[in-house]
């Protein structure tokens, strides 16, 4: 069932006025990504923005930076005033934070970020990929579902892309920014190129680089290394139509028409139909819990943490060993949240790292190998935690999870153990790293006391942004 269209606005993310900056800056300026001053704008907050930073004289900050202004001012790393994003490549955190400043609200944050690790992260992500999200909705009090829905195939061994779709139609119902705006920064990074990090370069010397060439690979067949720069105009050619799609169904068809021809098949199959539903819900004592429906691993989350707090309360258990051993399919995770409350989580998955490892000609993308029969979303089991107290304050927790092949258990360990935390009244917050089972990455985005925090684990797997 989706809920009726027509974007929320979130009265905490306002364009950025100047006054911002005398007490609640919290960190620096970072390196414009976009938008591109030169370049004409249909948006007047986009372009106010755009003058507003040039003018204000700051100098380039860290990524994660909680240095204090000059007024003395400061918090600790990963706690802000206004919003935050934490995302697994500092090119996509940072990206996501100009789009903070450039008036947007927290799914503009977490879409053009997911759209920028599409480009710089093919082994784990990108167009190809199917997603599930969670977003919860602070003026509202409602929490909201995002699914690719089943797992189709486009031809044997290849999924169907379900990204641009999904991406867009969740944008489309609760965006603030117009939806060019978005792809701006992945389409520059695509078509100027972007330097592979650790993380791709990992990836590609582990991998069989047959079918990645000539996009991932040296002139002689032999992987890139960090620090090389890539580019992929294909890509950038395929996300500049996208940005012109005035309708989810039709941003997924500019992809679909070129793999067909690519594949030599009659015409473009039946496009995925991503849907948007009410988040599945559990009333715990300490508050509600949020996650996503079937075919994800969600009713198993809820099904966990329910048994753990019905027999032992907000107490953790060891982790199994078994999780330290086992394989998981290769999936990437962001995070968004502001400090009123709004969180927004995303996953996806190309299922095995590079997907399918076939790569498209016409439109420089990777397929995934989710197809009909996958076990689509058992990796997928975002989760956000409302609390309630007697008071007027409410704290909001969201935890994602990747790279584990029990993610539900993963997630049960780290409720619970934020749960079994002692509580003071002049406590600073969740800012302090979740603790998780096995070897993946968990992200933890929380808002309290009007702030908002980021953390992870491990703790510098994932660099964040925020103002």
């Amino acid at each position: 069932m989706e809920p009726e269209a027509g974007p929320v606005l979130y009265q905490k993310l306002q364009v950025w006025e100047p006054s911002l900056e005398s007490e609640e800056e919290e960190e620096e300026i970072s390196e414009q990504l976009i938008p591109d001053a030169s370049r004409p704008h249909d948006s007047s907050g986009f372009s106010l923005a755009v003058r507003q930073l040039c003018s204000s004289g700051a100098s380039p900050g860290t990524l994660g930076s909680g240095a204090a202004p000059a007024s003395g001012h400061s918090h600790r790393p990963g706690m802000y005033h206004h919003s935050a994003i934490i995302s697994p490549a500092a090119e996509c955190s940072r990206l996501g934070r100009e789009l903070f400043v450039a008036g947007g609200n927290i799914v503009d944050a977490g879409v053009g970020a997911a759209l920028c690790l599409a480009v710089v992260h093919p082994h784990a992500t990108g167009l190809g990929a199917m997603y599930w999200g969670l977003f919860h909705n602070s003026s509202s009090g409602n929490s909201t579902a995002l699914t690719s829905g089943p797992a189709q195939t486009l031809a044997p061994g290849l999924g169907l892309p379900a990204a641009l779709p999904a991406l867009h139609m969740l944008h489309t119902h609760f965006g603030r920014l117009p939806w060019p705006h978005l792809l701006v920064g992945p389409i520059s990074l695509a078509q100027k190129g972007f330097l592979v990090d650790t993380s791709l370069a990992s990836a590609l010397a582990a991998q069989d680089t047959k079918g990645l060439c000539p996009l991932l690979c040296h002139a002689n067949g032999t992987p890139l290394g960090p620090g090389t720069r890539v580019t992929n105009t294909k890509l950038a050619a395929v996300l500049h139509k996208a940005s012109l799609a005035p309708t989810p169904d039709l941003s997924g068809d500019a992809l679909l028409s070129l793999l067909a021809e690519d594949l030599g098949l009659e015409g473009p199959s039946v496009g995925p139909r991503p849907t948007l539903e009410p988040a599945l819900q559990l009333p715990v004592p300490q508050g509600i819990l949020f996650t996503t429906p079937s075919p994800s691993a969600g009713p198993e989350l809820l099904e966990l943490l329910e048994a753990s707090l019905q027999s032992t309360g907000p107490s953790p258990a060891p982790c199994p060993a078994l999780l330290q051993a086992a394989a998981a399919p290769r999936s990437s995770v962001l995070a968004t949240v502001d400090s009123g409350g709004s969180v927004l989580l995303l996953t996806s998955s190309l299922n095995s790292s590079f997907g399918s490892g076939h790569l498209s000609p016409s439109t420089g993308v990777l397929l995934s190998n989710l197809v009909a029969e996958s076990a689509a979303g058992a990796w997928a089991c975002p989760l956000i935690f409302r609390g309630i107290s007697d008071d007027t304050e409410v704290d909001v927790l969201g935890l994602v999870a990747s790279g584990t092949p029990a993610a539900a258990t993963v997630m049960t360990h780290a409720l619970l153990s934020h749960l079994a935390r002692p509580q003071t009244p002049d406590q600073q917050g969740p800012t302090e790293s979740p603790r998780a089972c096995g070897q993946g990455t968990l992200l933890q985005v929380a808002a309290h006391t009007e702030h908002a925090h980021v953390s992870s684990v491990p703790s510098g797997c994932c660099p964040f942004q925020g103002f």
